[in-house]
């Protein structure tokens, strides 16, 4: 008997708890998610398959000596993962629609109100019983506005990792449903004759303009808010790498080799932060809310602000762009670009919207470096 009872304890079956189960299912709802819908399954994928496994009884996945507790520490903890993958977006990234219209960084800019004004959601959540969250919790739960997975994870790496699943999971889910939440809110505030508007075509940027947008960049970044640098600097290292044809071999890594190494350890240190005493809080329904309020907010922010730009511009500008001003790259830009052809067969906005688009990754990167600088 004492025999039976030993091979008992040694199984999994003895040890599951009922919160370990559900965030099981919660791992495999985001693997549905990943694999049916197809919703951000780069991150969704690795990040429901490490949520599953953190959950293991006994299989010491994230206990001290564990594989998913040394990618947490090495990659996460030090800031490192989201760092590189910065790098890696900036290789990829096209600055041209912004350098031909450098208009674009204002709705850049409007679109991440939706962050600071969830700073003060977060904080004012405290007056309900069971929410306690400090400044530095709010800050790093108000980023999801801008949908920057990699922002949102280094920030509240920095502000609040006990925190950081629920971030995660909330900014890439949000991140995902972007052709969803976007257009009601798209078609709420624009009228019918102002999605219809074409916008002129975007002059040629020259290779010499691309080199030294990124080093203008990075230079204005040292000078005023240093504390941004880390995500900054590396978005404009592979931004220039990819723009000055020197390192093709540095770049194409940066696209595609390094970042997909990055993106499966990244998902699956995300995932092993999502174990049942961290996740299921009442707290976590409340990131979870307040990241679709920032969402919302920054995606209202761009279109008012493009609205606004229109009506003290000589050159029309279709409001529709604005929101594309949030950081989801290259999504948002698709989103409007369709809300725009369903009003206009004959109206393409994509190249229009990646400029605020971009200026949205830029933007998030700065809101990140204020927060930092402020309650870091």
């Amino acid at each position: 008997m004492d025999k039976l009872t030993l091979l008992w304890q040694s199984t999994s079956l003895a040890h599951f708890e009922i919160g370990q189960v559900v965030m099981m299912a919660v791992g495999c709802l985001l693997l549905f998610l990943a694999i049916v819908k197809k919703f951000e399954p780069l991150l969704l994928l690795p990040i429901g398959f490490g949520a599953i496994l953190t959950n293991i009884p006994l299989a010491g996945f994230s206990d001290p000596g564990g594989l998913l507790y040394y990618i947490y520490h090495v990659g996460i903890e030090t800031g490192v993962f989201p760092l590189l993958i910065f790098m890696g977006v900036g290789a990829m990234t096209d600055f041209s629609a912004l350098i031909a219209n450098p208009r674009m960084l204002l709705l850049g800019a409007a679109a991440q109100f939706g962050i600071f004004g969830t700073l003060f959601g977060a904080i004012a959540l405290n007056l309900v019983p069971g929410f306690e969250f400090t400044l530095k919790d709010a800050s790093a739960i108000a980023i999801i506005g801008g949908a920057d997975g990699p922002t949102a994870i280094f920030l509240a790496s920095k502000l609040a990792p006990e925190l950081l699943g629920a971030i995660a999971v909330a900014a890439y889910s949000y991140m995902a449903l972007v052709p969803i939440i976007q257009p009601p809110i798209m078609r709420l505030l624009t009228t019918e004759d102002e999605r219809n508007i074409k916008m002129a075509q975007l002059r040629v940027v020259s290779k010499r303009e691309k080199i030294i947008f990124p080093l203008a960049v990075l230079l204005m970044t040292i000078l005023f808010l240093p504390s941004a640098t880390p995500l900054i600097g590396m978005f404009c290292l592979g931004n220039l790498m990819k723009e000055s044809g020197v390192v093709d071999r540095l770049s194409n890594t940066a696209q595609n080799e390094l970042i997909n190494i990055v993106t499966i350890f990244l998902g699956l240190a995300v995932g092993s932060k999502l174990s049942a005493d961290k996740f299921l809080t009442l707290e976590t329904l409340g990131i979870l809310g307040l990241g679709a309020i920032a969402f919302s907010i920054g995606t209202a922010a761009g279109i008012l602000m493009a609205k606004a730009l229109g009506k003290f511009s000589s050159e029309k500008i279709n409001p529709l762009i604005g929101a594309a001003g949030v950081s989801a790259v290259p999504m948002a830009a698709r989103v409007v670009n369709k809300v725009g052809l369903e009003t206009n067969p004959h109206n393409f906005l994509l190249m229009h919207a990646m400029g605020p688009n971009v200026a949205g990754v830029l933007g998030s990167a700065v809101a990140a470096g204020i927060l930092l600088a402020l309650v870091g």
